[in-house]
């Protein structure tokens, strides 16, 4: 390819109104990844040729692998005035997705639809679509004839069952994510939503095993890791979760993972080691996203305690607090109960239930195509 290139552009410097070849050699620069010289080529030609819909069609693949959204969508618009072709309106809902334009995206996907009725991949983005106007049905809808037509599409149903779950249509939730770890068996974020629907169902073990596979496939899941940690204090299994913490944080330090150590010790009853992962917890604000006013507190509290050469007692179970409880920044931390003088602290995974048991991780999944049939972009 590289061979190809070099001819092209031998050809051009001998005779730079070849345009056919500087097309070609357009073409090739945008496979080969020279994107920005593959700009300069398209624009060249367009000079020539402002009624090309090609021209047009490439400089927005161009602008899209150099993340100019809005440049893109205005180049695929004008590709599409000039010659209304299935693939110029895909791409353009495409970018208009990506600039969150859901309205428009979906009436150029509807026009995809209307040459070809089967493309799985337009009903997969419409789903995606409606789903983010919050229209649920219609997006159920969409990704069940994603499916149908395409029943390898790992990201439909992963949608599917994120849906199922926030409408508490358990079992159908379980069904789609076990489909999508038949077609992808490494999908971590499909066995991080098994595990929250098993620790909601009061299924420790069960649970469990998914977060540890989660995990495995996903070491960065850091949500996984905290939902774990609360699962092994439920279920006493303090040393297995010691151990998954610390190697964790061999690899990085990160303010929530030291938290999680920090409530650890202070489940067994370790007020040193508690304080000190409160301070590295709290060294590490960046990646801390329990409440810093509540981590402070709980410092003060077990630094006071020290210097009194006091010991907190091992807790004889996990705490549970509501979920108000932290996302009410001014409500009183500390509270001293008149007999035994304990800090009630805020439970450190206050908003799990809500939004951790169904983690959905948007971005990432619109980042994919839904299947493999290439039909995504295709350069002319």
């Amino acid at each position: 390819m590289g061979n190809d290139i070099e001819s092209l552009q031998n050809i051009l410097k001998n005779d730079p109104s070849n345009f056919q070849a500087r097309r070609e050699l357009s073409i090739l620069l945008v496979n080969e990844g020279f994107n920005e010289e593959a700009e300069g080529n398209l624009l060249y030609l367009l000079k020539y040729f402002p009624d090309d819909a090609e021209i047009y069609y490439n400089l927005g693949i161009v602008s899209e692998k150099l993340k100019k959204f809005t440049d893109a969508r205005n180049y695929y618009q004008k590709a599409v005035e000039l010659s209304p072709q299935e693939d110029f309106y895909y791409n353009l809902g495409d970018v208009l997705v990506e600039l969150k334009e859901w309205d428009e995206a979906i009436a150029a996907f509807r026009k995809v639809l209307e040459t070809d009725p089967e493309d799985g991949n337009c009903y997969f983005n419409l789903g995606v679509c409606y789903f983010n106007k919050d229209e649920k049905n219609l997006a159920l809808d969409n990704f069940q004839k994603a499916v149908s037509i395409n029943p390898r599409d790992v990201y439909a149903y992963f949608y599917l069952g994120y849906i199922y779950q926030n409408d508490g249509l358990t079992n159908f939730a379980v069904d789609s994510y076990n489909k999508v770890l038949e077609i992808s068996p490494d999908y971590s974020w499909a066995y991080f939503n098994l595990g929250s629907i098993a620790f909601k169902n009061g299924n420790l073990e069960e649970a469990k095993d998914y977060l540890l596979k989660t995990i495995r496939y996903n070491s960065m899941d850091i949500e996984a890791y905290k939902l774990l940690t609360k699962i092994c204090l439920k279920a006493g299994d303090t040393e297995e979760i010691l151990e998954i913490l610390h190697t964790k944080l061999q690899d990085e330090d990160n303010g929530d993972l030291y938290y999680c150590l920090a409530r650890v010790y202070k489940y067994i009853g370790d007020s040193e080691k508690y304080c000190n992962n409160l301070e590295l917890a709290l060294n590490n604000p960046y990646t801390l996203t329990f409440p810093k006013k509540i981590v402070n507190q709980e410092l003060e509290y077990i630094e006071g305690k020290l210097d009194r050469k006091e010991k907190i007692e091992p807790q004889a179970e996990v705490e549970e607090y509501s979920s108000e409880d932290t996302q009410n920044e001014d409500l009183e931390a500390k509270d001293e109960d008149s007999e035994s003088g304990e800090y009630s602290d805020i439970d450190e995974f206050e908003d799990e239930e809500d939004d951790e048991d169904s983690e959905y991780p948007e971005e990432e999944i619109l980042e994919e195509d839904s299947d493999d049939d290439g039909s995504e972009e295709q350069d002319e």
